[in-house]
């Protein structure tokens, strides 16, 4: 099977930690060029010294907040003016906080909208140029599992991961005449500082310990653990490379079998 990534250029958000960073070590090792984009460039300074070189790849970092709309539009001109076109665009931002979506203030869902959608929505007006004019492109979003089954207590996050989803599937079948695939990655239940955060608000809501807050998780995926990044990113590597060339616009949970429907 196939999954080299030489001479192709990604850029992944959200890279500094977690699912992020993962999938950017895994497509470098894979062999492709990194650029790694987050808004704290001590932190991206830190993670390029972490991606594989041994293809010969000089990889990137892009500091910008990806909920500053404008100031994240003019960074990737600048950045595909200098390093040239992306290939792989890994669409991921941390989620919007807990709680219930009818306790949700406006400004909530709002911000959760614009550094989501509108972001992702923002790369890909920059990014689908290059990847016309080489009839190649992989656009893949890591999302949640919640576009299949909400989560409780996860109201904003359930309501724009869905619209990110449907967007997703939109964009596949638009582009899928030049030679790029979107699909959906939907990780379950991931050990990252995420998943650590959701654990301690139940705990705090509840009064449970976090270890019973934890086990209570645990209990609802069959494999009775939670994923590594590294597993989720090796998906997202599948999705971009050669061998996952004729899978477009799906959602792939990675989830250890903890969604309930097909």
């Amino acid at each position: 099977m196939d999954t080299s990534l030489n001479s192709r250029h990604a850029l992944v958000c959200g890279s500094t930690q977690g699912i992020g960073l993962a999938a950017a070590m895994e497509m470098a090792e894979a062999g492709a060029r990194i650029t790694l984009l987050a808004r704290d460039a001590e932190k991206l300074r830190g993670c390029l010294g972490r991606l594989d070189s041994a293809h010969g790849q000089q990889h990137h970092a892009l500091a910008v907040d990806m909920a500053d709309t404008p100031a994240l539009e003019r960074a990737l001109a600048a950045h595909l003016a200098a390093h040239g076109p992306v290939h792989i665009l890994v669409n991921n931002t941390g989620g919007p906080t807990p709680g219930p979506a009818h306790a949700a203030d406006v400004d909530q869902f709002a911000q959760a909208f614009r550094l989501h959608l509108l972001a992702f929505q923002t790369l890909v007006r920059a990014v689908v140029p290059g990847m016309k004019a080489e009839r190649h492109g992989r656009i893949i979003n890591v999302i949640s599992t919640s576009v299949k089954q909400p989560l409780p207590n996860l109201g904003v996050s359930n309501t724009i991961r869905g619209a990110v989803a449907q967007w997703g599937k939109t964009l596949a079948n638009e582009l899928g005449p030049h030679g790029i695939t979107v699909n959906n990655v939907l990780p379950g239940a991931t050990r990252t500082e995420r998943l650590a955060a959701i654990i301690r608000n139940k705990s705090a809501k509840t009064g449970a310990s976090e270890a019973d807050v934890e086990a209570e998780m645990l209990h609802e995926i069959p494999l009775r653990r939670f994923a590594e990044p590294a597993e989720i990113a090796q998906a997202i590597s599948f999705l971009a490379g050669p061998a996952g060339a004729y899978i477009n616009g799906i959602n792939l949970p990675v989830d250890g079998g903890r969604t309930g429907c097909l």
